[in-house]
Parts: C-alpha cells; structure tokens; sequence
C-alpha cells in the first residue's frame, strides 16, 4: 500500500496521454544575450553559513522544479531519457543551476544534469508512508531502508545538491501524530542519510501549515511558499529567516497558476516572488514548476498551468521572467548603490586583523573603503593595516568609543559599517546592509555573527555559551540592540545622536547607542544575510576574562540607563535574544502550536513563551547572591540546627543550577566535527560549566564596580527621611513637562540612578541610591490665569530592592538562635541584620537629601 498525501493546489482531473515536441522552440533563445555553454558540475555544493559556496565561490540556488510524470514501465516516475536531456539543456541555456525532483532519480538522470551543468535536489518521498506510523503493527515499507540505500546510490555523485527527505508532511497528519514524533522521525531519516553519504546536504521542505516543526539537525532550512503579494512575502520571509536561524534558507517552490491567473499575471509574479526571495537573503529558489506537465494521485492534471513551458514544451512569458530574474540576481547589475565606508577599531589586535583586512578587501560592493583606527596598539597592527588598500588613522589609547567616533567622523561615506578585529565579513556583506537600508529606511542595520568552523573545539564550545554578541529582536525585522561587531548606521543618524559616548571604552557602547538611537525615534533593522564570521574566545580563561569586561559594561550601562534595569540591575529587553547560546529556561509555560480550529488554519506556528527574569533564575546575578547567603546559613547550622533547612536549600538550588546548565548544553550544536562520543561528552561538560561561569564573571565585575565607583554620599540627616512637600509660584508659564525635565536634570547632576515613572505609577520621578533606598517625586502644577502658575511638588522616601526582608530575616533568624542559646549563630544573624538596617538608612537618607537639593534648586530656579 502507497499513502499520498492530497495536494492542495488543484483538483485532479482524468486526462489522456501527454505529447511532447521533438524540439523546443527556438524563440527561448532570441531574446537578450545567449548563455554560455555550461560546464559538467565536478564539485558539490557545502554549507558556509547562510549560504551555499563550491569550493570558494558563492552558489546560489537558481533552479526549478521537475515532476511528478506518470511512470514509465520500470516504474520510475521521470520522462525518456532523451526527453529529460533536452530539458536540462534548455534549463541550462535559461540561467537554471538547479533541478529539485519529488522521488528517487535514475542515475542516468543525475549523469544528465551533470553534462548540463545541473544540480538536482533528491527527493525521498517519505511523506507517503507517513502514515504507516499511526498503526506500528501494519508492515509498511522500510523508510529508513529506502532512505538509506538512496544516499549510497548517489554517494559522492558531484550532481547531487542535497537529499529533501520529504515534503510537506499534511498538516492534519503531523497534528495527528503531535510534533514531537513527527521530528524525531525526520532526525532518524536525517541520520540514515547521513550515515550513508556523510557528504550529502540533508534539508526537508516544509510549508506554512507544519512551520511549527523544530528541525535544528538539518543542513539547511527549505520552505514552500506561496504568495500572491510581494508585501507579505517580504514579511514571512524574515519570519523563515528567523525560524532558519545560522542556515542557509532555500525556497523549495514559488510560484502561480497560469490556469486561473493568467500568463502574464504568473510572468510578473514570478519575477517579484525570485527578486523578494533573494533579496531577503535567502541562499536560492525553486520556480514551481518547469511544465505544465504534472502527475498525481494517479491522474494526469490538467487544470493546473504552474509551469514555466507548456505540456509541450513550449515557453511561456513566466519562462523568459525566469531568465532575466535569474540573470539578475541576486543583486540588480545596475542598481546604485551609496559609499560605504568600513571602520575597524583595534587595539593590539594584530593576531587576527590580517584575516578581516583580507577579507575586506574581497567585498563585493562597487563604492566602499576601509579605514583602520589603532588605538594606541603596541604590537605589528600598524604595520599589518599598511599592506592592505585601507586608510590607518592612529592614535594614542583612548578607548573604543573613542576609536569608533574617530572613524566616523573621518568617513566619507553616508553608510558606517563597523567590524572588530576579530571578525571578517562575508564578501555580499555591504550589499545586503546597504538593501536593508533602502528598504526599510531604518537608521541602523545589523545582521548575525557567526563562529567560523576552524577555531578549534573549544570556540566552538564558547560560541555555545550565553555571553557572546547576540542581536536583540523585536520583530522579525526591526531589532531593539545590534552587537558592535558587526553594525552598520547612516552618517547622519550618529551626527545626530553625537556617536558613541566615550564612558565606554570597551564593551557596552553598542548597547548605549542603540537605545539612544531609539530613543530619538529612529529604527534599527536587522539583514539575517549581512554575516560577519566572529572569532569566538578559544580558552575559558579569555571566555572569563570577556565575561569580566562585560560585567564592568553592565554596571556602567545600569547607572546611565536605570529605567531600562530591574530593581536587581537586570537589562529589561522588549525584544528576544537570538542566538545559540540564548537560554533555555527552567519554566512551567509550555509552548503551544496555534494550528486554527479544526487545524484548519493555513498558516501553523509554534507560541513559546520568551524566558523571563523569573523562567531564567537561575542564570541570573541575583540568584548567585541568594546561593552565596544560602552557603553562609549552612555554615551558621552547625551551631544552630534549624538553620539546616538552609544547607538542604543549598543543594536544591546547586542542582538547579546543574540541570539548567545541562539542559543548554544538551541542546548544543557544533560547526567543527565531533569525533566520537567522549568528544560530544566533554564539550558538552565545558558548555555546562560555561553556563555556570558566565553569570558569575559578570556579576564579580559588577560587584567590584560598584566598589570602586560608589555613588557620592553626603552627610547622612535623618530629617532627608521624612516626606516633604514644596508649593512655588510663578508669574511666568512654564509647561509641567518642562519642570519635570528640569528636575529629573538636577537629580542626574546628584549622582543617582534615576527613573521616570512608568504609565501606572502614581510618582513622576524617582533617584535610587545604593541597594536600599529611594526618594520619589510627584508634581502637580495649578493653573491661575495669566500665565500664573503654582507648582505643587510632594517627595517620600521609599524602600528599594530586598533591604526590608534581609533585615527582617536576619533579625528574626538571631532572635530564634538567642531562644535556643545558639549564641555564635545568633550574634552572626544579628550583625547581619545590624549591616542591612544601617545601609537601608543611610540609602534612604541619601537619596531624601539628593531629592531634596534638587527639588530646592529647581524651585529657586535659573
């Protein structure tokens, strides 16, 4: 028994033999320039981040579908061979690089696209035996047999372009089954092929209605999409982008019906539907289909015109479409394009600046050049930045702010596009950030960073690990923070936000200058296809030392932007953090698939709720402080037995933090080979161990921060504690807005962190100072004609952070060991207790006095 799954374009209907012409028509060929001659494929297609490359050129996918064809006697579901040959040649002649077919091809056919120049996407139609899983004990076909011995046929066939191990898994099927089984079933089909052609690219197309459906073990992510608006296409292909994450996305079909749409209507749509699919960097399309020709459920179609040629062969307008587009693609050859210009800070950075140098000397990009800031670098970087076509501006060593400003300010061109000394950009990386911007008019643009494959296995390790540059999405298009290392601005945008603030002269500055550039109302995008290639820390003791400067980076960032941390110092993204070592968290929410009702809905995706301070406990700075405290009460119980329950505590939040970590590093997934199982076993012990050293990096550097940089204390008055109230008048008008900007000025020139109340806060303006306290303001401005004025404004004092309950802990934990005659527990509990009252104090009285003289001074006014 054969199980096809029913196709949802058409209907079939009875219909009699085909025919085919002995010759294609020759006007294919009379409009425009002819294409060469192709030559033999000799080389397969590997993966190189989001894009195909043959040996070191860049390959894009440009190719069409071919079948199904009723099947011949010895069951092969493809024309004669003679028939199937002339096809490939016109393909070929069209600009066609690629040929996708849906079931097992004769090796002659794959011989035949090799003379043609062709590489054929394999299709192993398992999709048609899906449903032998639903009943186990019914003998079906062995899948895995059949995958397999398909992968050793064409083992080492330079023709072959990748194994599709199925295509579009029903919706109702996989809803059926559940998502969990249905991936686990294509992995061990991913694994068979593998193991029989470990050369072979393996990918599985999917569609809308299973998008839902996490397929990490792939080689590349393939999608079948069918758009008819070049608006929502744009749209869902940045959500593919997405869901593809560090692979090559390939259109597995595109497409429209010529039957009811037209000849035209599919001409026009099929150019914009190829020019939105590379424009969006996806790696390559698959025009659906290349004829009219079609095959299923055991009929001939023939209310169906999805092809480039007719039955017969005969082109049509969509056919000469497909060549120009091709031709043109991915980049229009005489667009325009503005002067960019490439800024590389270093500072010592001699070890891997020759690579980036090289490499951007190779960009493809007509009007761009290079400027190299040293900042005061004591090695070869001079000398290095002299053998490439670049300008060196050097300085003494003023910081990477600094440096940054330096090497806009020196630019030429209207595009900033900055890369670190240890990165190297993809050679279209100026192309795909100068799209991005045309298209979306944004004022900055980033795209990934990737780990290259030859860093070695601890990199690799570390490129698993939380803590690298990661980009911060709000959208599948628009990001709330872009890492330093590879980020691009208009001129004019960091002229107007004044450029990167010179406080940050290592880390944090990128961050500092997206929320600025935000915050004056400009938008960030983001190009998944702009790749830079970021050397990844190869030791944990740099990792250590990177977690450290990063630390340092917070603390500064907490003091300049308070309303966008927690009360515990945490960033409050709006957006979701991308990358491999984004956190997986401890939670109870599940995700759910929204399938419609019915499942019925077109358009399937997966609802998984974004990890939370709360969900992510456990990798955060706050949880480590309540780890150290637990430790210390263990300590204590040996005098004091009640104190016991702490130790047990301890333990269940040390194996917390185990689980969590290991749950990461079971999830990881490697560039560089794996060579047997005590390799997986010992990267995935560093990356666990990574996870629990990054937070504890970031947090000793922010603790030694603070301490070195404490907030400027006056002298403590308890009379700053008590609420206060002040009534001004004034003869001149003066909006409410313009007061509060005024207050909240001369709060900032105190030295504490302040904060703007939020839309549900009955306060307007709060300072903080130190872990415990705080002072709020609240105004009010009475109007009395003619200009007259009465402000109003009404401060208090408030408790921050956890200071009351430390004390009331501590102090309630002393007591009970007094009780009990636990004198040594007792007078450790009560000094504790003692520390946090008086730091609750002075806090609060801090920042009463700091509210205070601000509030005095804009009362007396200019």
């Amino acid at each position: 028994m054969e199980l096809r799954p029913v196709t949802p374009r058409s209907r079939a209907r009875p219909a009699g033999p085909q025919s085919l012409t002995a010759e294609p028509p020759p006007s294919i060929l009379d409009t425009g320039t002819q294409s060469r001659s192709p030559l033999a494929v000799s080389e397969r297609p590997r993966v190189h981040g989001k894009f195909l490359v043959v040996g070191d050129e860049r390959f894009y996918v440009r190719g069409v579908t071919y079948g199904t064809f009723r099947p011949r006697d010895d069951e092969s579901e493809f024309p004669e061979p003679e028939i199937a040959e002339r096809d490939f040649e016109l393909m070929a002649r069209c600009g066609v690089n690629a040929v996708r077919v849906y079931s097992v091809p004769p090796i002659w056919l794959l011989d035949a696209a090799q003379r043609c120049g062709l590489r054929v996407l394999v299709g192993l139609p398992v999709e048609r035996y899906i449903g032998y899983l639903a009943d186990p004990r019914k003998r079906g076909p062995d899948v895995m047999g059949l995958v397999r011995s398909a992968a050793e046929r064409f083992a080492g066939h330079p023709a072959v372009l990748a194994y599709s191990i199925g295509n579009e898994i029903p919706a109702a099927v996989a809803r059926w089954h559940g998502a969990k089984r249905i991936e686990r079933y294509l992995e061990r089909l991913y694994h068979a092929a593998k193991d029989a052609d470990p050369e072979g690219l393996v990918t599985y197309a999917s569609y809308p209605s299973t998008e839902y459906l996490s397929l990490p073990f792939l080689d590349l992510a393939c999608f079948n999409v069918f758009l008819e608006s070049p608006e929502r296409l744009e749209s869902y292909l940045g959500r593919l982008q997405t869901l593809a994450g560090d692979r090559p996305l390939v259109m597995g079909e595109l497409g429209l019906d010529a039957y009811r749409n037209g000849d035209l209507a599919q001409s026009r749509s099929v150019d914009w539907q190829v020019r939105t699919a590379f424009g969006a960097g996806s790696a390559g399309v698959f025009v659906y289909s290349w004829t009219d020709e079609w095959y299923r459920g055991g009929e001939d179609v023939r209310d169906w015109r999805f092809g480039l040629t007719t039955r017969d062969r005969r082109p049509k307008p969509a056919l000469h479409a497909v060549r120009r587009v091709f031709a043109e693609s991915p980049f229009p050859p005489n667009g325009t394009w503005p002067k960019a210009s490439v800024v590389i800070c270093t500072y010592n950075g001699s070890r891997t600046l020759r690579e980036s140098l090289e490499a951007c000397s190779r960009l493809d990009y007509p009007d761009y050049e290079v400027i190299v800031v040293d900042d005061g670098s004591t090695d070869e970087t001079a000398a290095i930045a002299r053998e490439y076509p670049c300008r060196l501006i050097s300085t003494e060593n003023r910081g990477l702010s600094r440096a940054r400003n330096t090497g806009y300010e020196e630019a030429t061109g209207s595009i900033i596009a900055y890369i670190d000394d240890d990165a190297y950009p993809d050679p279209h990386w100026l192309r795909y950030l100068a799209t991005t911007f045309e298209r979306t008019g944004a004022a900055a643009v980033g795209g990934p960073n990737l780990s290259p494959h030859d860093d070695g296995w601890i990199a690799d390790c570390v490129g698993n690990a939380p803590g690298n540059p990661v980009h911060v999405l709000v959208s599948d298009h628009e990001a709330e923070h872009i890492p330093g290392c590879n980020m691009a601005f208009r001129k004019s945008a960091l002229e107007t936000v004044g450029g990167f603030d010179p406080l940050f002269r290592v880390a944090g500055d990128d961050v500092d200058l997206c929320w600025r550039i935000t915050d004056a109302g400009m938008k960030i995008g983001f190009s998944p296809a702009a790749v830079v290639w970021h050397h990844r820390r190869n030791s944990v003791r740099a990792f250590w030392r990177q977690q450290r400067g990063y630390g340092r980076a917070e603390a500064m960032l907490e003091r300049k932007w308070p309303e966008r941390h927690d009360q515990d110092g945490h960033i409050a993204w709006e957006g979701r953090i991308y990358g491999k070592g984004a956190i997986r968290a401890l939670t109870w929410r599940r995700s759910r698939i929204y399938h419609g009702v019915w499942g019925m809905a077109p358009y399937q995706s997966l609802y998984e709720p974004a990890p939370g301070v709360w969900a992510s406990l456990v990798q955060t700075p706050l949880w480590y402080l309540t780890m150290a405290a637990l430790a210390v009460l263990s300590l204590l119980s040996l005098d004091w037995s009640p104190l016991r329950i702490t130790a047990v505590a301890f333990a269940l939040g040390l194996a917390l933090s185990l689980v969590q970590a290991g749950k990461n590093a079971a999830h990881a997934t490697f560039s560089t080979p794996v060579r047997g199982a005590w390799d997986a076993a010992r990267r995935r012990i560093v990356i666990a161990a990574l996870y629990l050293a990054q937070p504890a990096g970031r947090l000793w550097s922010r603790l030694m921060y603070r301490a070195k940089h404490p907030q400027p204390r006056g002298k403590m008055r308890m009379r700053d504690v008590r609420p206060r109230k002040t009534a001004t008048w004034s003869e001149t008008w003066t909006s409410p807005e313009a007061r509060l900007t005024a207050l909240e000025s001369a709060l900032r020139r105190e030295g504490g962190l302040v904060r703007r109340g939020g839309n549900y806060d009955r306060w307007d303006l709060e300072i903080r100072w130190g872990a415990f306290g705080c002072a709020r303001a609240l105004m009010a401005v009475e109007e009395h004609g003619g200009g007259s004025q009465l402000a109003r404004i009404r401060t208090w004092p408030s408790l921050a952070g956890r200071g009351p309950l430390l004390v009331l802990g501590a102090g309630s934990l002393a007591l009970g060991a007094a009780v009990d005659g636990a004198w040594m527990a007792s007078l450790a509990l009560g000094a504790i207790a003692l520390f946090f009252a008086a730091r609750t104090l002075a806090d609060l009285a801090t920042a009463g006095s700091a509210m205070r003289k601000a509030v005095d001074q804009v009362s007396a006014g200019p």
